[in-house]
């Protein structure tokens, strides 16, 4: 099981539904990924919607649950169109894996250091390796 990358496998079947609904992420070109970037990110801020809807938000009605199964579909979802995002912007899981990891330590630094001051340049060494 070790040799089993989850996160590739995500990107992998991702990328095939993405293909079966007709978007081929790896053949867009700049407006066409601009397109995809905003329709994505509309998906995900319905999806949020979706996602709030399954919780009790209403504080003045007394009816509402907490659907956690919902909730976690939702999740999924959002899932789904994060990936799709990061596809259109050509990067990988590995590359993900990286940005992800980096950005982390930007985020453990600003905690370390009370987070007081936006430093817009604290950001900086957040790419990939190789790629500028």
């Amino acid at each position: 099981m070790a040799d089993h990358d989850m996160l590739e496998e995500i990107f992998a079947c991702q990328q095939a539904l993405n293909q079966r609904i007709g978007v081929d992420t790896t053949r867009l070109d700049e407006q066409q990924q601009v397109h995809w970037l905003l329709e994505y990110s509309r998906a995900l801020t319905q999806e949020t919607a979706e996602l709030v809807d399954s919780l009790p938000w209403k504080w003045w009605a007394k009816y509402q649950k907490y659907d956690r199964e919902n909730v976690r579909v939702e999740i999924v979802d959002l899932l789904h169109f994060l990936v799709s995002l990061a596809q259109v912007a050509g990067l990988s899981a590995r590359d993900v894996h990286e940005l992800y990891r980096k950005k982390n330590e930007v985020n453990f630094r600003r905690q370390d250091s009370g987070y007081a001051v936006k430093d817009h340049g604290d950001n900086a060494d957040v790419k990939l390796s190789g790629k500028g």
